[in-house]
């Protein structure tokens, strides 16, 4: 690749685009919130929200210098991040945090790149990711699930029109945001009936000395208050 197709690449993948029709916004939002509510839609929905989840595990453990050794993730729409590294600390809270805290700040950041026009550059991103996150993969159900999402994204990159992929963006990042409420909510009731005893929450409270209830909040806080700014930022159109 010469010098000038680079240049014409990177142009074309960070350039701007028209911002799609109010009427686009409004349609995709409600498409995310027909697979986020109806349980039987979210079940299986949900697989997409425990790839950033685990995404986010991987990721931060990166970038603390820990040492990511796989991911793994389940038809239950579970999911199993391991890291080497010490026990405690920093690293591994900040490791602990970024799973719930991940699909809504993934979803805030892509409406902020929505909000500036950069429809190409999100979609490329994503694509990027979740290439990334696949060698990481350690089981087939994993493997398959990531490699369908990145196929999508592969395919509306390179051969939707502008306003399919308008459309597309805007629904994935639509889908993030109302997607990353909804497990924090899970997570209390389970805690209420007693259950999900090693859950992020619980693992933050053990390294942390902070009450599980607290952490918990953060999720809630986190995710709400990205729903309300990213939302905010897509319908500024």
């Amino acid at each position: 690749m010469d010098t000038s197709t680079a240049t014409s690449l990177w142009d074309e993948v960070t350039g701007l685009q028209p911002d799609p029709d109010l009427w686009v916004v409004l349609a995709t939002l409600v498409a995310a919130l027909a697979i986020v509510v109806p349980h039987p839609l979210w079940r299986l929905s949900r697989n997409a929200i425990t790839i950033a989840h685990e995404g986010g595990h991987g990721l931060v453990a990166l970038l603390t210098g820990r040492q990511l050794t796989g991911i793994r993730l389940h038809s239950d729409t579970s999911g199993l991040t391991v890291s080497r590294g010490k026990p405690t600390g920093i690293g591994m809270i900040l490791t602990a945090a970024a799973g719930y805290t991940a699909p809504p700040l993934l979803g805030l950041g892509g409406a902020a790149l929505l909000a500036t026009g950069r429809i190409t550059l999100l979609l490329w991103a994503a694509t990027a990711l979740l290439v990334a996150m696949l060698v990481m993969i350690r089981n087939a159900y994993g493997a398959l699930t990531v490699l369908l999402t990145g196929g999508t994204f592969v395919v509306v990159s390179w051969l939707a029109g502008p306003q399919v992929q308008a459309a597309f963006a805007y629904a994935v990042v639509w889908f993030l945001l109302l997607g990353g409420v909804r497990p924090a909510f899970e997570l209390q009731a389970k805690r209420t009936r007693g259950g999900a005893g090693d859950s992020d929450a619980d693992q933050l409270s053990r390294l942390t000395n902070v009450p599980a209830g607290l952490w918990l909040f953060l999720f809630h806080a986190v995710s709400l208050c990205s729903l309300i700014g990213g939302g905010r930022w897509l319908l500024e159109v």
